[in-house]
């Protein structure tokens, strides 16, 4: 109960720019919960899948990348964007699936840009909270008796502090899950470049043997 009070308390010192900050720690929160489940590698990347695009060779192509049809992962819709269009040429299936990538990688970065604005929103709420509680320092010495002017001046540098702190804690998170998230995507996206290069370069060379008629052994 002590604790629910102090809480409270922290909250209603802080003033009225609390309320900006705690519905910028709300959605940030949100946001980062929800990137933390879409943005894994079970739904990005199937290591089943990369086995057998790094197990393509000359004439055949493995069950499983055919299978890719059903897989639910983003490298599982570029393979099949890749094998759709196979009957055109090299560079119309690099560009439609360079495309394909585009649109899933703006899709794992949804979201970041609020964590990106609750990084420089949460501190500048906290600075305005510190210049509204150096105001009402200042506005109240003078006006009031000495007797009262003490408890005015605790509840302006009250006010002071708790927005920077708040303002601090609600930047700090959002800033870390940001930097996480960038990273990642960043990382998931040198991957899937690297898959689907190797995709379409294999592809397109068991299309050539099997253009030309030629049967070349399996490479070992």
């Amino acid at each position: 109960m002590d604790l629910f009070h102090d809480v409270s308390q922290f909250f209603v010192r802080g003033g009225i720019f609390m309320v900006p900050l705690w519905i910028a720690s709300l959605i940030s929160l949100t946001v980062l919960l929800e990137r933390s489940l879409a943005i894994r590698r079970n739904r990005v990347i199937n290591p089943l899948l990369t086995d057998a695009i790094e197990r393509l060779r000359y004439g055949q192509i493995p069950a499983e990348v055919e299978a890719a049809a059903d897989d639910k992962t983003i490298l599982g819709r570029l393979v099949r964007t890749a094998l759709r269009n196979a009957t055109w040429t090299k560079a119309e299936n690099a560009e439609t699936l360079q495309t394909k990538a585009r649109s899933e990688i703006s899709r794992l970065e949804r979201g970041l840009v609020i964590l990106e604005i609750a990084v420089g929103v949460g501190p500048l709420l906290g600075l305005l909270g510190t210049v509204s509680g150096l105001i009402k320092i200042f506005g109240n010495v003078g006006d009031q008796q000495i007797a009262t002017q003490g408890v005015a001046i605790a509840r302006g540098i009250s006010e002071a502090l708790n927005t920077t702190v708040f303002g601090l804690v609600v930047a700090i998170p959002a800033l870390i899950a940001y930097s996480i998230f960038s990273r990642r995507v960043e990382s998931f996206s040198v991957e899937l470049e690297s898959y689907c290069n190797e995709l379409l370069s294999k592809l397109y060379t068991i299309s050539e043997q099997e253009t030309s008629g030629t049967t070349t052994p399996p490479l070992v």
